[in-house]
């Protein structure tokens, strides 16, 4: 089989790390994005094993840092396949309470970011431009459907922009031999929510989900690992809910 490579944003740990440990079992070389804790990230390329991972450093807010991690993922094989999944979250709060700076980088990050990485993922993977055609998942958040009211409405916003992009550039691809697909994950346990202040949010929360219960990285990561495959070779513009019913 010919050599894949997937290049997943923020693939150092939760639903990225998961993603990244289901495809290279699916047989894809995987590039590793991070933005500081090189430590995770080798962890990560570590546990798939030498030469079929690379740990590839960058934040997807920066345009050089983004052509330059495309740059670095090619460098294991052709790509084909890009999951672009880096976010970031802050503190839960009103809106009329949140500070300019902060609203900033959430859609720096979130919109912005993803928008960049889903960019150069389609100029390198269009057959329209010379690529090889290939597959893009942009994970979500069920928060753009729920609004997130009272915790971030700045990350619901930002994640709502990226299920038009997932709607948008579907189409324009379609005919250039790239799917374009989303996970919508949930409540899941990871540790995003400590970096939003809440490190037991998703336990907290999860009697609330009809499922009774918050979701597993490996949940999401399933359905992203699907998505990539040729089992999905039909599907492209569709999101997938991984939220137990929420």
């Amino acid at each position: 089989m010919e050599a894949r490579t997937l290049l997943i944003t923020g693939g150092s740990r939760g639903i990225g790390r998961a993603a990244a440990l289901a495809a290279a079992k699916d047989g894809w070389r995987v590039a590793v994005n991070y933005v500081r804790d090189k430590a995770a990230a080798d962890s990560v390329v570590a546990e798939i094993g030498a030469g079929a991972a690379l740990a590839v450093p960058g934040d997807i807010a920066s345009e050089a840092d983004t052509l330059a991690m495309f740059d670095a993922a090619a460098s294991l094989g052709p790509l084909r396949g890009v999951v672009v999944n880096a976010g970031v979250v802050a503190p839960a709060a009103r809106l009329t309470d949140m500070s300019a700076e902060r609203m900033r980088r959430i859609f720096e990050v979130n919109t912005f970011g993803s928008y960049l990485s889903a960019r150069e993922a389609a100029r390198r993977l269009s057959t329209r431009l010379g690529g090889p055609g290939g597959v893009i998942v942009v994970v979500s958040s069920a928060a753009a459907r729920l609004g997130s009211p009272n915790l971030y409405v700045d990350y619901a916003g930002a994640k709502a922009a990226l299920d038009t992009l997932v709607k948008g550039l579907s189409l324009e691809l379609a005919e250039e031999g790239v799917r374009v697909n989303g996970a919508r994950p949930g409540l899941i346990d990871t540790d995003i929510h400590a970096s939003g202040g809440e490190p037991d949010r998703a336990h907290t929360l999860g009697a609330t989900v009809p499922m009774r219960r918050p979701g597993r990285a490996e949940e999401v990561a399933n359905a992203i690992r699907w998505l990539l495959s040729d089992e999905a070779s039909y599907v492209t513009g569709a999101i997938l809910d991984v939220s137990g019913g929420r």
